[in-house]
C-alpha cells in the first residue's frame, strides 16, 4: 500500500513535468526557429517478486514508479517558408547559426530571421548580434574597398566576431587603361568618327574621339592607310586632356594590319588603344554598312547602396554604380553531440560538456565551410507538430489522473487498515 502511494505520487510528478513541457511546445508552435522538447521516461527500479523464476515477458517483476530520464531536443526541421527579406536566411541540413549577446555570451540558433540595425550591426529578432568571418577586403580608414569578391572563406571559429558593417563604404574609381575599337571604316575617302568613353583616375567619364580619315594620293599599291587622331576631352567637351596622332593601315582584303598610335593620355592615365588584329576590330572593307562601336574597361566609383546576403551566407554590399563585393560571411557552427546543448529558452542554445566545442567543417582542402546549404528569403519554422503535441498531452492527462487515482485508492486501503487494527 506505501509503494502504491509513493508510485503514484512519482507518476503525477513525471507526467505534470511533461504536460508542462507539452504545454510549452504548443505555446511556441508559430515561433520560428523554435525546437521542441521531448520527454523520455525511465522506470525508477524494478523489484523481482520471485527471484528464483527465469526472466520473460511475464515475468514477476514491480516496477516501483517512472521518473524522467531526459528532456531531450527534437532536432526534426521545421518547414521552410518563404519571405521577402534577402537577411533571412535559413539552414537546410544540419548546423547552427552563432549570436552573442551584451555579456559576451554565445548562443547558437536554428533562426535566421536577421537584420541590420541602426549601427549596420547584423542581428536577430532578440537583439543578439550575428557571428561571422569580417572580409580584409576593406579599408576602414577610408571606409573604401580595396578588392572586389564573389566569397569570403569563413576563418576559424576563434575568429568568428559580432558582423558590425562600416555605415557609408565607397567603391573606389577603376581607371580606364585599355579601350577595344570595332568597326568598318570603308573604303572611300570620308572622314569617320568612333568614340569612347574612359573613366580617369578621379572618377570622369572622359570622351575619346577617333578621328578617321584617307589622304587618296597617299596609298599603298595594295590595302589601305588611314590616318588618326585621337582627341581626350572632358565630359562636357570643354577641356581638351590630350591630343594624338598617328597611322592605321589595312590589307587589301580590309583587314587591320597595323596602327602607330597605340595609347592616349587620359588626364593622367595612360589608356592602349586596341584596334584588334585581322578582321576582329577595326576594318576597312567596302560595300559593308560604316559602323563604330567601343569597349572600354575600368568603373566609375560608387557609394554604399545597402547590404543584402547572398545564399552562400556571404553578406553582400551594393553600391550606386551597380557593382557588389562580398565583404563578411555568416558562420554556421557544429557539434559532435547537438543533443548535448544546454537550452536557454526554445531557440537559444548554449554549448556544454557533452555537446563538446563548436567546429566548423573543412572541406578536402582543408578550408573551413559551412557543412550545410544556407537559403536566403527563407525562415525554418517551429518543428512543434500539433497533431502529435496534443494526443501526447491527452495521454499524459490520463496517466496523470491515473497517478492520481492510484494515490486516493492507496489511502483508502491504508485507512480500512488503520480502521481494521481498531
Amino acid at each position: 500500500m506505501i509503494q502504491a502511494f509513493y508510485t503514484g505520487v512519482i507518476g503525477i510528478k513525471s507526467n505534470q513535468t511533461a504536460i508542462d513541457v507539452t504545454a510549452d511546445n504548443l505555446a511556441n508552435i508559430n515561433n520560428t526557429g523554435f525546437k521542441a522538447a521531448q520527454v523520455e521516461f525511465a522506470s525508477l527500479f524494478e523489484d523481482r517478486v520471485n527471484p528464483t523464476t527465469p526472466t520473460n515477458a511475464t515475468s514477476d517483476n514491480i516496477s516501483v514508479g517512472s521518473r524522467i530520464q531526459t528532456i531531450a531536443i527534437n532536432l526534426d526541421s521545421g518547414t521552410y517558408q518563404i519571405t521577402d527579406r534577402n537577411t533571412d536566411l535559413a539552414i537546410m541540413g544540419d548546423g547552427w547559426f552563432g549570436v552573442v549577446g551584451q555579456n559576451n555570451d554565445v548562443f547558437f540558433t536554428r533562426d535566421g530571421s536577421f537584420t541590420f540595425d541602426k549601427n549596420r550591426d547584423l542581428v536577430n529578432g532578440q537583439g543578439l548580434y550575428v557571428l561571422g568571418t569580417i572580409g580584409s577586403n576593406i579599408d576602414y580608414t577610408t571606409n573604401t574597398l580595396t578588392k572586389k569578391l564573389d566569397t569570403i572563406e569563413l576563418g576559424t571559429t576563434a575568429l568568428q566576431q559580432k558582423l558590425k558593417l562600416p555605415e557609408t563604404l565607397n567603391f573606389p574609381v577603376q581607371p580606364t587603361t585599355n579601350i577595344d575599337f570595332i568597326g568598318n571604316l570603308g573604303y572611300d575617302v570620308k572622314p569617320r568618327v568612333i568614340s569612347a568613353k574612359a573613366i580617369d583616375s578621379k572618377g570622369n567619364a572622359n570622351k575619346v574621339r577617333l578621328l578617321f580619315t584617307k589622304d587618296p594620293l597617299n596609298q599603298p599599291a595594295t590595302g589601305s592607310l588611314w590616318d588618326v587622331k585621337a582627341t581626350v576631352t572632358s565630359p562636357d567637351g570643354t577641356v581638351t586632356y590630350s591630343t594624338a596622332t598617328g597611322k592605321v593601315s589595312f590589307d587589301k582584303s580590309g583587314g587591320f594590319v597595323s596602327s602607330t598610335l597605340n595609347s592616349v593620355d587620359n588626364n593622367g592615365t595612360v589608356v592602349k588603344l586596341n584596334f584588334g588584329t585581322g578582321f576582329d576590330g577595326i576594318v576597312a572593307i567596302a560595300n559593308v554598312p560604316i559602323s563604330g562601336s567601343s569597349i572600354s574597361n575600368g568603373k566609375e566609383g560608387g557609394e554604399l547602396v545597402g547590404y543584402d546576403i547572398n545564399q552562400n551566407a556571404d553578406i553582400i554590399a551594393t553600391f550606386t554604380n551597380g557593382e557588389q563585393s562580398a565583404i563578411a560571411k555568416v558562420a554556421v557552427y557544429h557539434f559532435q553531440n547537438d543533443q548535448g546543448l544546454e537550452r536557454v529558452d526554445g531557440k537559444l542554445f548554449k554549448e556544454s560538456s557533452n555537446s563538446g566545442k563548436a567546429i566548423f567543417y573543412k572541406d578536402k582542402n582543408g578550408k573551413y565551410i559551412l557543412g550545410a546549404k544556407v537559403m536566403n528569403k527563407r525562415l525554418e519554422s517551429s518543428n512543434v507538430k500539433i497533431e502529435n503535441s496534443l494526443t501526447n498531452l491527452i495521454m499524459f492527462q490520463k496517466v496523470y489522473a491515473s497517478n492520481a487515482k492510484a494515490i486516493t485508492t492507496a489511502d483508502q486501503m491504508i485507512q480500512r487498515a488503520i480502521n481494521m487494527v481498531k
